[in-house]
């Protein structure tokens, strides 16, 4: 018999913290994993990062705040879909509300592709809207059919919705070189070479109003190892987290999401790496 598992709140806030109407932040857990083709689990990762938050420590030393009085209201996981388009129109329909409340909407994923139902969701409330993706892979494999809803053509989709631009980037195949407009796309190895003023040019051409999309595999494996195809010659969490904070200090974040942790037995790590990211980003973003 299966265990029964109860969602907990984002770090394990009481009501007065996490009470819909009272929070400006919510949290919504999407577990789906039905597009992995390497290696599954990622459909666990919203409950680990949710069950290892209850360890944070409510004050950001960086950005001297503590986020939390901000209300962060934690909704209920999404229910799985095992057709990709039934998945990504869920997410928007259960998205579109929180952004329409006004809240900072945190997606916990799952695959990429749940991105895609958020962005919708928060292009429908800010017109305006500009995503900055961090990732190792390109994620702009052809749309040619419904075949192709798949996390390789993730990026693809989400330039038909709204301008992007894109970092960290490692991998990719030929076919998707090709596509490549190199003024929206930083290089992993060159923001090794040249520190955060290797992205300016990129995080130029975002609007006002930005949405960020975090696959966790941006980060070197050395640092996250619980992803599904881990790429070496990655980002660090001091370069990650300082170009996040340039954005924040130039931009309006209306939204975020982290996706694409499996999550791993006996090595909880990396679910605490990703609820401390969470953490951050909102602090950074609220320190404004």
């Amino acid at each position: 018999m299966a265990l029964l598992v109860t969602q907990m709140n984002f770090a394990a806030l009481p009501k007065q913290y996490s009470d819909y109407k009272a929070s400006k932040i919510a949290v919504l857990p999407i577990p789906y994993d039905g597009t992995a083709t390497v290696l599954k689990g990622s459909d666990l990762g919203p409950q680990a990062i949710l069950t290892a938050s209850a360890r944070l420590t409510l004050f950001d030393l960086e950005a001297n705040l503590e986020v939390y009085r901000q209300g962060i209201y934690t909704a209920p996981s999404l229910p799985s879909r095992h057709n990709p388009i039934d998945m990504i129109d869920e997410v928007r329909q259960q998205a579109v509300p929180l952004f329409r409340d006004g809240k900072l909407v945190v997606g916990l994923g799952g695959k990429h592709l749940v991105s895609i139902g958020l962005i919708q969701a928060a292009m429908e409330r800010h017109g305006d809207l500009s995503v900055i993706h961090f990732d190792a892979h390109a994620d702009l494999r052809p749309i040619d059919d419904e075949a192709a809803y798949g996390n390789s053509s993730v990026m693809s989709r989400v330039h038909e919705i709204c301008d992007a631009v894109q970092i960290g980037i490692r991998s990719m195949d030929k076919e998707e070189r090709r596509k490549v407009d190199l003024d929206r796309m930083v290089f992993a190895r060159d923001l090794q070479q040249h520190g955060v003023n290797a992205a300016g040019d990129a995080l130029d051409m975002l609007s006002d109003t930005v949405y960020i999309t975090i696959d966790l595999d941006v980060l070197d494996p050395c640092y996250m190892p619980s992803v599904e195809r881990p790429e070496p010659g990655g980002i660090d969490w001091y370069m990650l987290t300082r170009l996040i904070r340039q954005v924040a200090s130039e931009k309006r974040i209306v939204g975020f999401d982290v996706i694409g942790l499996v999550p791993q037995p006996h090595y909880s790590a990396a679910d605490f790496l990703a609820d401390k990211l969470i953490d951050r980003v909102l602090s950074m973003i609220f320190s404004r």
